[in-house]
């Protein structure tokens, strides 16, 4: 984030939301859970788990005039070991990931929060979670904006 969006009281429009946005950086999530089968953990128990939300990879800041993109239509390609493992797109992120930062902001605004200058907002997946062992190489490939790589440990 480039500046605060401090709380008040109504809420922030899409357009300001993104105003307020300095950079765009590409990311991995990597799911972990202490749930074997997470699936059937139940929605509560996998809030409680901070979704399953444990690890990420920060990338690059990206460097192609990316707000004339349109990122709900933005394709990925997940890679493993070099073989495509997902396909997805923005969409798949509460329909475009300006929607789910714009949604966020205003989540927080109602509860008299806000976000802040110099934070780093995960947005969310675009793939669904692919499994990967230890050893293998991650490639989150967003085309002409960039790709992002990681090794499990």
């Amino acid at each position: 984030m480039g500046r605060d969006l401090p709380a008040r009281a109504n809420p922030w429009s899409q357009s300001e939301v993104m105003d307020a946005v300095e950079e765009l950086h590409l990311a991995i999530e990597m799911p972990d859970s202490r749930f074997e089968n997470f699936v059937a953990a139940g929605e509560a128990q996998l809030i409680a788990d901070f979704a399953c939300a444990c690890w990420f990879v920060l990338g690059e800041k990206v460097n192609v005039p990316w707000r004339q993109i349109d990122l709900a239509q933005h394709e990925v390609h997940v890679l493993v070991d070099g073989r495509e493992a997902a396909r997805g797109k923005g969409a798949n992120v509460l329909g475009d990931p300006r929607i789910a930062l714009t949604w966020l902001a205003n989540e927080l605004n109602a509860h008299g929060s806000c976000l802040r200058a110099g934070e780093i907002v995960m947005t969310g997946t675009c793939v669904i979670p692919v499994p990967i062992r230890s050893g293998q190489s991650l490639t989150m490939d967003f085309g002409a904006v960039g790709v992002v790589r990681a090794t499990a440990t």
